[in-house]
């Protein structure tokens, strides 16, 4: 219907366009009876066109419906195919599910008898680990009797056995390791450090804690002490330092322990004595000066130090702290000189073993930087030195070798060994460092009884000033693989428990004597 209702439309609408025309031509012909006759026509033509439109739209809806049929037909036909295929697969899945369900039943009956063959196994193999534990207990007091010994002290006696075996083969494998590494190292490390040594060679002078000033007379030590004393007494409460005045002719003595305190003092009380006006207000305007005077050198010193070594980057704070060691000595030993050396020493095995020459000789000249404050901030110079070095922006690694330089931490890279290394032979070089003969006596009695200490040592005997211990054992306790252990545990022990200069050598001897006499 609905296509008819738009055939008819159309016509309406072609019918109206036509009677406007024929109606707009006939008012400008003037011709009314013109126009009647060509409506009329034009309703002729519009009625025809109305009836055309009817049938057209008649057969269109014939077609569609046929057609609509046609397909109604082909899809009924479609669903009628697929719904067989489905039927069909669903027969098929519906055979494999029952084939699955007989297969699971068999398999299910197979698994029940399995189970229940385990359980009888199960029964028979509890009842025969009972009978074995029996039979295992039985033989154990058996055995307790006839050994007349415990499970408890067998199995005791066994470890020990073990134990020694154990012990004795370590030994040897330690023994001969240490025997091949340093049968292929010893020459190379010896000429690198040889090397080191001879270039580096340099003359030291021990620096002691007092100082000296030569006065022109003694007339000037009544107007040093002053009246009442109250001259000497202003200079030390000013400059912290103590000044001894005695018989000595021509000299009084100055006496601290802070090195930079010490020298700021000598300068003051030497301009004091060249100015003549020795007084309270005076002392403390002089020792004023002094003290900038001294700062300005311990700065230079620090400015020199580092352009001596090349290194041109320190943070000002540091090359400060570096200048001070001028006046810090240690065992004797002026540190500046100290620091320069290892640099030297670090530098020279570096270029040796292939290391960054520029990174070691920074970390031997900074090594002791802790030094020049360890009286005033608690703890070890190592790790003082590394906490300013890692505060004032050094690299890590450069801060580890400052800190594990004593050991404070463990060495785990080539360059904190290089330090250790450089800081040991500076120290230990012959008249590097002195030490008191009090301390000397106290480090060998304690070296020996290190060595005494330890299981199977006869006599220890501490030689070449502190630096070589010989040990002598009893060859029946200690064998020649055990000697090598000993020798390992003596030294290590040393290292935890004694602070010296160099390295200490441990010697373990053991020997056999067979006496016999003719009569």
């Amino acid at each position: 219907m609905s296509v008819v209702s738009v055939l008819v439309g159309i016509a309406c609408l072609a019918l109206g366009a036509i009677v406007a025309v024929l109606v707009m031509r006939n008012a400008k012909n003037g011709s009314v009876r013109e126009a009647e006759s060509k409506i009329q026509s034009a309703h002729s033509e519009a009625e025809q066109v109305v009836a055309d439109a009817k049938r057209a739209a008649e057969t269109l809806k014939k077609e569609a419906l046929l057609e609509a049929k046609e397909q109604i037909i082909q899809n009924k036909q479609a669903a009628e195919a697929e719904e067989a295929q489905r039927k069909k697969e669903i027969r098929v899945l519906e055979n494999r599910v029952m084939q699955r369900e007989e297969s699971l039943d068999r398999r299910n009956d197979a698994l029940d008898k399995r189970e229940h063959q385990l359980s009888s196994q199960q029964g028979q193999i509890e009842k025969r680990s009972r009978e074995l534990d029996e039979m295992y207990a039985r033989q154990t007091s058996e055995l307790e009797r006839i050994a007349e010994l415990t499970r408890e002290d067998a199995h005791a006696e066994l470890l020990d056995k073990v134990r020694g075996e154990v012990t004795h083969e370590a030994a040897t494998i330690i023994r001969e390791s240490e025997q091949k590494v340093k049968a292929e190292c010893h020459k190379t490390a010896q000429e690198i450090i040889s090397l080191a040594i001879q270039r580096c060679a340099s003359d030291h002078t021990a620096e002691v804690t007092v100082t000296s000033v030569h006065i022109p007379s003694d007339e000037l030590k009544g107007r040093i002490i002053g009246r009442e004393g109250r001259n000497i007494r202003t200079f030390e409460q000013v400059s912290g330092v103590n000044l001894v005045i005695d018989d000595t002719p021509e000299t009084v003595v100055l006496s601290s322990f802070d090195p930079v305190r010490r020298e700021t003092a000598r300068v003051a009380l030497e301009n004091l004595i060249a100015d003549g006006r020795i007084h309270p207000a005076r002392i403390e305007e002089m020792y004023q000066k002094a003290s900038d005077l001294v700062q300005q050198r311990v700065r230079e010193a620090g400015e020199q130090a580092a352009f001596d070594m090349g290194i041109h980057d320190l943070h000002p704070e540091i090359i400060k702290t570096l200048g001070a060691l001028r006046y810090r000595t240690s065992f004797g030993q002026n540190v500046l000189r100290h620091s320069l050396e290892v640099a030297d020493l670090c530098a020279i095995m570096a270029a040796e073993l292939g290391v960054d020459v520029l990174t070691a000789k920074r970390a031997g000249l900074l090594h002791d930087l802790g030094k020049a404050i360890d009286r005033e901030v608690e703890g070890p110079h190592a790790v003082i030195g590394a906490e300013l070095a890692r505060r004032y922006g050094e690299k890590p690694a450069i801060v580890h070798a400052i800190e594990a330089h004593h050991g404070d931490t463990d060495p785990n890279t080539v360059l904190d060994v290089l330090v250790q290394a450089g800081d040991a032979i500076s120290a230990s070089r012959p008249g590097a460092r002195r030490e008191s003969a009090e301390n000397y006596i106290k480090r060998l009695e304690k070296l020996e009884e290190i060595a005494n200490s330890h299981e199977g040592v006869e006599r220890t005997y501490a030689m070449q000033a502190g630096r070589e211990v010989h040990v002598m054992v009893q060859p029946d306790k200690v064998s020649d693989a055990d000697s090598a252990v000993l020798a390992h545990d003596i030294a290590q022990q040393i290292e935890e428990e004694m602070e010296y200069p160099g390295q200490v050598r441990v010697v373990v001897i053991r020997e056999s004597r067979a006496v016999d006499v003719a009569k």
